[in-house]
């Protein structure tokens, strides 16, 4: 940062001030003093010209009011931003509130205790409490409309000093005798603070000044100190918060008598003299929130009262004697200028990382990144480096600052606390660099980055991939190349070769004299040290050329584009030069160095920015103050008044950006702040040619030769039709499609076909087209508006043309038209499928349906293309991405590819089209490929989607066997009977589903050939030709008859139906094969107890105790049972006998009904259509599904 003093106003009669206060929100100052002085004052800038902004603009008083109400000295004035209130206080112990009414300041309210005297108050941060405390102990807490919250009286303490937290929770009191006292909100005492810095100190201190940043505008860094205490003995100490056990320590070696932090908590203010002068100088010290020393400012005068900051940290108002003095502050911004592009960081109150802003001031776009524990930013070219540090907590070899994936040379088991990161002007980040080396100064040129501690410097020399997938960055950085990357100590000699690996170790040697400052151009790196010495080396390979001593302390360095001088401004803002080169005496061929200027003998006071021409080595722009100037050969031009910072020189234009007033509002900058300045010698060139004329203009452009003057005269010479001079002008700026163009234009015959060239030329299009247009031309006037790219002014000019129109053309148009609005997502209405259809662009045509989801527009356009139409294969996989099988098939089969329609089938699971396309066109491998499938699903254990797989591709048999497997499996598992029931029915329901395809393939086969029963059997045969499993064919229904037989036996045993389970139960007789004899026989067993049958129930007992499989265990417990039973009931059926054998038909096996299970003795039953069972008529009637095969009755 750079301060100077730049006003002073003094208070009338030459009454001493005791205190100032500077409002933030609205700007008004507050001073008060003898004699009840108390004055508030308001600066406002007061300019028409927009480019006069900020410090720049001349600032008067808007407002000069005396309050009258005081009669001792004013000794206290504090402001209530939030609610517009200013607090004062004298030394009679009276307080006043003021408010502000119709643009002046009444007394609103008083209050005197008439016991002591005030000696501090303040408002907390939300501006609703104000705690005022008093000599004698006093303490009191009121609320903003007056009213008293609490008041306490600490006994035999003497107060000074008091402070909210930025919380509002806890109080600070500062003692007389220079003790701070820790309290809550509510008055009570929770502990006294650690003052540290006072170690070794003695004899009688008092406070003079404690401020607690509330974080308004956010941190400078995650877990920044805070709260500065400062005693008057210049001993000062920084906390993060109240019991902080570790604060930073500073001595400023000066007697204090106010400290403040600026708005945003980055600079303390130290204001008070110097001790151990001979006579008493006042300055004002300015540090970082981590103790660093930032500046001096020194201030005439006898003695210093009070420091405060105004609003945006761009001034300080400083009360000495009878006077205010203002002082100017250009901070320093984290910023950089790069193709266009503003970078700036700021930080937010909600936010602990930096908010960096990468501003492209051509097209007015700004994209924002969020980086953590940013320390600089570095531009150069079309890149820029962040430096960042690495979070303690989690060292950034895992995660970078900028929400990066890219990771360079990263060694996870040593941990590097700095980042460098490249990013290019929109902020995506093309590499990144782990370093040890605390980067406390960084510069950049095209091809190196270079940051230094204050013991060494590190060069890297970067690259940027221009076509590299951000993967192969990634890949390309990891590998750290040799050579690519160095570490010098300030202090070795460097010889220029390449010697072993990095090492950073040598860098954390200590030297006694540091590193102050660097800068580097693509040839030569200079280095500052704190001594005055200059090192000069070459670049790329590093090598000591030169030392160079000055007696002074650098403080910022810049080379000029040839690397010829060095411009110095030191630390109390002096500019200096230093010729690195000696320069010959023909050099500007003026015959003599005295032209050039002495470098030796010029000196600027008060600079604070600079910048040399990136085209010419003798042109720079430096601030001086509020002043910009120019200088040609160390001469300088007419100051022009601004406070910008400067981005760019380059083509006699210099670009400065005003950062003072986007940091006002970070977040909406606007296109007002960016300013550009002509020099002179191109405003007097313009000047000449417009008012003198061209030749007088040559000639004085070839005194003073530049590209861009030679370009001003070219340029104004074409206007005026002058093709010669605008030739040479041409080939002087070595502009060589300048040249052609005016070739070009010689060709030309028509003076009015020239004028209209000229005006394309120079970008006025509506002006050459009107001009076409009235020479009767209009195919100019479209190639002219097709070159622009203006196809609806083209698709005009051809409509309103007389005459026929090129149909290719309008055609062209159209589809210009339909790919601008199909590029802007409006793909609806008017727009794209409109202009395509007349443009009959099918191929893009295509692409708009598929993006409006209009299939059916999707599949006209499929069938009115020809056949082998290049677009079918396209539109058929668009079809194939949404499921759409029928439409793909037709779309592949249009253009001949029947390949491309059976994998779209296999892709989307339509087996059977698949399989019946393979047959159609005859081709083998599908079948082959179903099994693979098939066998793929079953070795991840998806046997269901394998049968659905077969079944789908009309594999009936296959599927009905997986099926078959699946229930047996289940069975044997011992699942749910319900569930093994309808697995079974499953499996027979694709058995016959088999059956009906045999059938249906004999009877096209035999159409009109033979009679349906020679068809039919002919079937017969071939499945038993076929079917390798007769079993299963012949006999698909027996395990579901078994399962739902079981499942109805035991319904009817729990509805009490005993009769009518047994019988049921006798029918699972059949089934040992299916379903576990021990199931069987124990269900009979006791469907028989039941129904008082003990001779079936015997007969079911003598079968369990003979089965093997039983162990001896469980055979004991059924002849337990047995015996139990049968000392009770002989084995003898109580009612009719006969149940257990089930009667023969003449045919055979009688069938039974699968309702109740009987057997079915009439003549007339049911039979199902599908499982072909039987039911009672009587029964089924009031079933609307079959009971064995849930297929509807209807």
């Amino acid at each position: 940062m750079f301060i100077y003093l730049s006003k002073k106003i003094a208070i009338p009669n030459n009454i001493r001030l005791k205190c100032v206060s500077w409002n933030k929100d609205q700007g008004f100052i507050a001073c008060g003093g003898d004699e009840g002085l108390l004055k508030v004052l308001k600066l406002e800038t007061q300019t028409d010209d927009a480019k006069l902004k900020g410090l720049a603009a001349p600032s008067n008083l808007s407002m000069n009011q005396t309050l009258e109400g005081h009669s001792g000295a004013v000794q206290v004035v504090t402001w209530n931003e939030q609610y517009q209130k200013l607090t004062t206080s004298d030394q009679n112990g009276l307080i006043i509130v003021w408010m502000l009414y119709k643009g002046c300041w009444y007394e609103e309210m008083i209050n005197n205790r008439n016991k002591s005297v005030v000696r501090s108050m303040s408002w907390n941060a939300d501006g609703q409490k104000i705690c005022i405390v008093y000599e004698d102990g006093a303490v009191i807490v009121g609320s903003v409309d007056g009213n008293r919250i609490w008041g306490k009286e600490l006994k035999g303490i003497q107060l000074a000093h008091v402070a909210w937290s930025p919380d509002s929770k806890i109080l600070l009191f500062g003692m007389a005798n220079g003790e701070i006292h820790i309290y809550d909100n509510q008055g009570n005492f929770i502990m006294k603070m650690t003052v540290s810095c006072l170690h070794n100190v003695t004899g009688a201190i008092s406070i003079a000044g404690i401020h607690w940043y509330a974080g308004s505008e956010g941190y400078v860094e995650p877990d920044c100190p805070c709260l500065a205490i400062c005693f008057d003995n210049g001993r000062c100490q920084v906390m993060r918060y109240e019991s902080d056990e570790s604060p930073v320590f500073i001595d400023t070696l000066m007697n204090v008598a106010s400290i403040q932090w600026n708005q945003c908590g980055s600079v303390l203010a130290v204001a008070g003299s110097l001790r151990g002068m001979e006579k008493e100088v006042n300055v004002v010290q300015f540090y970082t929130p981590f103790g660093e020393h930032l500046r001096t400012l020194k201030v005439p005068g006898k003695q210093m009262t009070e420091v405060a900051w105004e609003g945006g940290g761009l001034r300080i108002g400083l009360a000495v004697d009878s006077y205010i003095y203002f002082a100017n502050i250009r901070p320093d911004y984290k910023w950089g200028y790069c193709s266009n592009t503003v970078v700036y960081a700021y930080t937010k109150p909600d936010r602990l990382e930096y908010c960096v802003v990468f501003w492209d001031t051509k097209n007015n776009e700004k994209f924002v990144k969020y980086v953590k524990s940013l320390m600089s930013i570095t531009t150069s070219g079309d890149f820029c480096i962040l430096a960042t540090k690495a979070d303690d907590t989690h060292p950034q070899v895992h995660t970078l600052p900028l929400n990066m994936t890219l990771c360079s040379n990263v060694n996870p088991s040593k941990y590097d606390p700095y980042v460098l990161v490249l990013c290019n002007s929109i902020g995506t980040p093309l590499d990144s660099k782990y370093i040890d080396i605390d980067p406390l100064f960084v510069t950049m040129t095209k091809t190196h980055v270079i940051a230094a501690s204050k013991e060494a410097f590190y060069t890297w020399q970067y690259r940027v991939a221009k076509k590299l997938t951000a993967m192969e960055i990634n890949q390309v950085s990891r590998t750290r190349k040799e050579g690519r990357e160095r570490v010098y100590h300030i202090d070795d000699s460097p010889s220029g070769t390449t010697e072993g690996p990095l090492d950073f170790a040598k860098a954390f040697t200590a030297t006694r004299d540091p590193i102050c400052c660097i800068t580097a151009t693509d040839k030569t790196l200079i280095v500052g040290r704190e001594s005055g010495t200059i090192h000069k080396y070459s670049l790329p390979n590093v090598a000591l050329v030169q030392k160079y001593s000055l007696n002074y302390r650098a403080y910022q360095l810049s080379l000029n584009c040839t690397s010829s001088r060095l411009a110095i401004i030191d630390i109390s803002g002096v500019l200096t030069f230093l010729d690195l080169e000696v320069r010959s005496s023909s050099d500007d061929g003026s015959g003599s160095q005295a032209g050039t200027g002495d470098p030796s003998k010029f000196e600027r006071k008060d600079v604070w920015d600079m910048l040399w021409a990136n085209d010419n080595p003798d042109l720079f722009a430096m601030m001086e103050k509020t002043r910009m100037y120019v200088f040609r050969n160390l001469d300088p031009e007419e100051p022009i008044q601004t406070s910008g910072y400067i981005c760019n020189f380059e083509d006699l234009e210099i670009k400065s950006v005003l950062l003072d007033e986007i940091m006002k509002d970070p977040e909406r900058p606007n296109k007002d702040y960016l300013i550009n300045f002509e020099i002179r010698s191109l405003r007097d060139s313009r000047a000449l040619i417009e008012k003198v004329g061209i030749e007088d203009a040559s000639q004085f452009i070839e005194d003073n030769p530049h590209p861009r003057l030679w370009r001003l005269l070219a340029e104004a010479a074409l206007q005026k039709l002058d093709l010669k001079t605008a030739e040479q002008a041409f080939v002087r700026c070595k502009d060589y499609q300048g040249i052609e163009f005016v070739k070009s234009l010689g060709n030309l015959q028509s003076e009015a076909m020239k004028q209209a060239e000229v005006a394309a030329y120079f970008g006025r299009f509506e002006e050459a087209e009107r001009m076409y247009l009235d020479m009767d031309r209009r195919d100019l006037a479209i190639s002219l508006r097709i070159k622009l790219g203006d196809w609806f002014r083209v698709l005009q000019l051809l409509k309103t043309g007389s005459g026929d129109c090129d149909d290719a053309l309008l055609e062209q148009a159209y589809n210009a038209i339909g790919d601008y609005f199909a590029d802007r997502q409006k793909w609806y209405g008017v727009n794209a499928v409109q202009y395509y259809l007349q443009g009959r662009n099918q191929e893009r045509l295509a692409d708009c349906y598929y993006m409006l989801e209009d299939y059916d527009g999707l599949e006209r356009l499929a069938s009115s293309l020809p056949e082998n139409h290049k677009l079918l294969p396209d539109i058929g996989q668009m079809f194939v991405t949404v499921g759409m099988c029928e439409q793909t098939v037709n779309a592949y089969l249009k253009c001949n590819q029947p390949k491309a329609a059976v994998d779209a089938c296999v892709h989307l699971n339509q087996w059977n089209k698949a399989v019946e396309l393979a047959k159609n066109h005859n081709m083998k491998e599908i079948n082959s490929l179903l099994a693979k499938y098939a066998s793929h699903l079953l070795e991840k254990n998806k046997p269901l989607e394998a049968v659905e797989l077969y079944r789908k591709a009309h594999h009936f048999l296959e599927a009905a066997k997986l099926m078959f497997k699946i229930a047996d499996e289940e069975a044997k598992r011992r699942t749910r009977p319900l569930r093994v029931k309808k697995l079974y029915v499953l499996a027979a329901l694709l058995v016959e589903n088999y059956h009906s395809q045999v059938k249906t393939s004999q009877q096209n086969k035999a159409k009109g050939k033979t009679s349906e029963a020679t068809s039919a059997l002919a079937g017969l045969l071939e499945e038993d030709a076929t079917s390798s499993d007769n079993r299963m064919v012949d006999s698909a229904w027996r395990g579901a008859e078994a399962y739902h037989f079981f499942l109805l036996a035991q319904r009817q045993l729990y509805e009490g139906y005993m009769v009518k389970a047994m019988k049921t139960a006798l029918h699972l007789r059949d089934y040992e094969d299916i379903i576990p004899v021990v199931e069987i026989y124990s269900l009979l067993a006791i469907c028989s107890s039941a129904n008082r049958a003990f001779s079936t129930c015997s007969r079911a007992f003598i079968k369990l105790e003979s089965l093997e499989s039983l162990s001896p265990e469980q055979r004991q417990l059924y002849e337990d049972l047995a015996l139990e039973i049968f000392t009770k009931h002989s084995p003898k059926n109580n009612h009719m006998s006969g149940l257990d054998n089930a009667p023969e038909g003449a045919e055979g096996k009688l069938p039974t009904c699968i309702v109740t299970g009987w057997t079915i003795s009439e003549y007339q039953f049911w039979m199902c259509s599908v499982c072909k069972h039987c039911a009672l008529e009587n029964e089924i009637g009031s079933h609307n599904f079959c009971p064995l095969c849930h297929s509807s009755l209807a």
